[in-house]
């Protein structure tokens, strides 16, 4: 049983190892890591959601018991990064936003996606893009909303709003979703050509992916805010999970397939989203980067028992 898990999980780890090896070795530069990114976050992912979504039976995958098991554990590991923060570290309200940002703050794409494939099988994805169909705007609008509260700078509710609107409208995630769910939902006929040309793209978007995320991944340290990072990790890669696994299965008795869905997404390792966002407000970034490089790491070991838990 442990040779299958790492079987399936290893793989992820040492491509994500390649890129880190890449960029620290120099053999692959590091602005290149940047158009890397740029291709696979604003180009192949976007493709690889909007086909997702668009071929989905979102009568059948879009099971509020799924989104309140996955999303229970979202907030709860929320409110207790932002009170973690305050309490035990001293922390200021806005760095405290951010960091109760990065401890619910899963990477739900890059991680989850080709772990939950490797373990499941392709068709079991369903689930997974049900949460991740929502997963970038909610938490996007609810940690945007909650950090212009906190700060003494904040924008009020107007500067808010438009902050919002324009964080969504800006991300090309979230607008390859909402095209999914525009061709799905007006049953739109797209021509074959154009999708076997999204296809090529989206077959190149999770190894893409991870190997950028292992050269960005070699650009920070552990050296900052260590303690943080530890508990943004504990609670994203142990916490989290455990509620979801627990409302899932205890509380609203969820299909295997859901709960492994939920599940796997929820014990993902912090997505460089958390560094973004702790970036554009210039609060707790040495605790999100930490925390990105920290989880990641330790996650190879997480996603395993999770797995096996599963079964």
């Amino acid at each position: 049983m442990i040779y299958q898990l790492v079987q399936i999980v290893l793989p992820v780890f040492i491509v994500i190892g390649a890129g880190y090896l890449a960029v620290r070795l120099k053999l692959f530069k590091d602005s290149a890591v940047d158009g890397l990114m740029v291709f696979t976050q604003g180009i192949a992912i976007p493709a690889l959601l909007f086909l997702n979504i668009m071929r989905l039976d979102l009568a059948a995958v879009f099971d509020w018991r799924l989104l309140a098991s996955f999303y229970t554990g979202v907030f709860t590991t929320f409110v207790i990064g932002i009170f973690g923060a305050r309490t035990l570290f001293r922390r200021r309200p806005g760095d405290s936003v951010a960091i109760g940002f990065a401890s619910m703050f899963s990477n739900t794409v890059l991680l989850g996606l080709p772990i939950m494939e490797r373990a499941y099988g392709p068709d079991a994805l369903a689930g997974n893009y049900a949460i991740i169909s929502i997963h970038a705007p909610l938490l996007y609008l609810v940690g945007i909303t909650v950090m212009e509260s906190a700060r003494a700078d904040g924008r009020g509710l107007a500067g808010t709003s438009r902050a919002v609107l324009k964080a969504m409208f800006k991300n090309a995630l979230v607008i390859g979703l909402g095209l999914g769910f525009i061709v799905n939902l007006g049953n739109i006929p797209i021509p074959a050509t154009v999708i076997s040309a999204t296809e090529m793209l989206a077959r190149a978007a999770l190894p893409a992916a991870l190997f950028g995320l292992g050269g960005i991944l070699a650009r920070y340290s552990l050296s900052a805010s260590i303690g943080e990072a530890g508990m943004i990790s504990t609670l994203k890669l142990l916490v989290h999970p455990a509620i979801v696994y627990f409302m899932a299965t205890m509380v609203f008795d969820l299909p295997v397939e859901f709960t492994r869905s939920a599940v796997v997404a929820a014990s993902m390792a912090p997505g460089v989203n958390v560094y973004i966002f702790a970036n554009i407000y210039n609060r707790a970034k040495g605790a999100a980067a930490s925390a990105v490089l920290l989880g990641t790491a330790t996650s190879v070991f997480s996603a395993s028992m999770w797995l096996w838990i599963l079964g």
